[in-house]
């Protein structure tokens, strides 16, 4: 069953991240917010189709308005696939135009499809003759040398033809040669005024901005200048700021959480998280592919590494998840973590040694 969306659920949105924003994930953020609107990794249309839906598609009853987000360049593929995601109870169906791997780049998706905007423009009108919910579109400023502002209107000018009323662009082009999609990530600067820009001289769209953005006080700054704030990696490595979404973006709007990033908050979230582990444990999943998510939740106060450092330590062995939590939650000084957590992300090196998922924990998730 869908949720009818508004416009206040798309002020705050976690972007579709490959491997992270899975439906466990998902479980942990509505824990921390109701109201915050949560994505999909990105799926193939053909794996939609084709692929087992059960293991792509599956999600929980209590994860509130979820976007899927499609990556491909079929017109009745694309077409397909969102109508399957309408009848498996999402919310909102998203185009990747926005990916710059040399994997989805050789699929005929992603980013590259910015060289090509009346494809995207049939895509998206295919796709809404086939679906009621909305149909949105995350794409970049541009590619390569093809990056001016001008190049960015004319191309959202075109896909807005379709009757598209929603595009999320992340302030970066995308170099789709000599790049890795990390270095996407990082090196193109980013350019919020082209957003801006786009904002008014579209002004009955709703344009929401990605890239680069780390913490709640920023979002309330760019919500001045657009519709939506998109938050990438921040939202995963630094979940906690996720506590604090309700009570200070969607102040105005009833059913939120009104807890705050202290540590009562978040020990209760992970105890409760550890609660939802326990039925897909026993039912034969690796407890690890669930733990990488908390694994983040505290940072910056004392006994936060020692915390990370036993759940990564003690997860793979674990039969009893609430036993693993509470062991971890014993290394927090409750003392001095009264202050907000969710302030500095965790160091990029510690991530990767601390919750990193494994090949053969991606492998087995996907089995169950």
């Amino acid at each position: 069953m869908s949720t009818q969306l508004t416009e206040n659920h798309r002020r705050l949105v976690v972007a579709p991240m490959m491997e992270l924003t899975d439906r466990h994930y998902r479980f942990l953020a509505r824990l921390l917010t109701r109201h915050t609107l949560l994505y999909t990794e990105m799926l193939t249309c053909k794996a939609v189709i084709h692929g087992d839906r059960s293991y792509l598609l599956g999600k929980e009853t209590v994860e509130g308005p979820v976007v899927l987000q499609l990556g491909g360049s079929d017109v009745n593929e694309m077409a397909e696939a969102a109508h399957i995601g309408q009848e498996w109870g999402y919310d909102e169906i998203n185009m990747n135009v926005g990916c710059p791997s040399d994997r989805v780049k050789a699929g005929r998706f992603g980013a590259c499809l910015m060289a090509e905007p009346e494809l995207v423009r049939d895509v998206i009108a295919g796709m809404q003759e086939k679906v009621d919910v909305p149909v949105t579109v995350k794409c970049r400023l541009g590619i390569d040398r093809d990056d001016s502002y001008e190049a960015l209107e004319s191309f959202a000018g075109i896909v807005l033809q379709s009757g598209c009323k929603h595009l999320i662009v992340h302030a970066r082009k995308a170099w789709l040669d000599g790049l890795s999609p990390k270095e996407n990530r990082t090196i193109p600067p980013l350019r919020y005024e082209y957003v801006y820009r786009l904002k008014q001289a579209y002004p009955d769209v709703h344009i929401s901005i990605n890239g680069g953005i780390d913490n709640l006080a920023d979002t309330q700054s760019h919500l001045q200048q657009v519709d939506g704030v998109m938050i990438g990696r921040a939202a995963y490595y630094s979940p906690a700021m996720l506590a604090e979404a309700d009570s200070t973006v969607f102040a105005d709007i009833p059913g939120g959480h009104t807890h705050t990033a202290d540590f009562a908050t978040l020990s209760q979230v992970a105890r409760d998280y550890a609660a939802y582990m326990q039925p897909w444990i026993d039912k034969g999943v690796r407890p690890s592919a669930m733990s990488r998510h908390i694994v983040s939740l505290f940072q910056e106060v004392p006994g936060a590494r020692l915390y990370r450092r036993h759940i990564s330590e003690h997860a793979g062995k674990c039969t009893d998840a609430l036993s693993l939590v509470n062991g971890a939650l014993e290394h927090i000084n409750i003392d001095s973590s009264a202050a907000n957590t969710s302030n500095t992300p965790m160091a990029a090196n510690e991530v990767a040694q601390s919750d990193s998922p494994t090949s053969s924990s991606i492998d087995e998730r996907r089995a169950n």
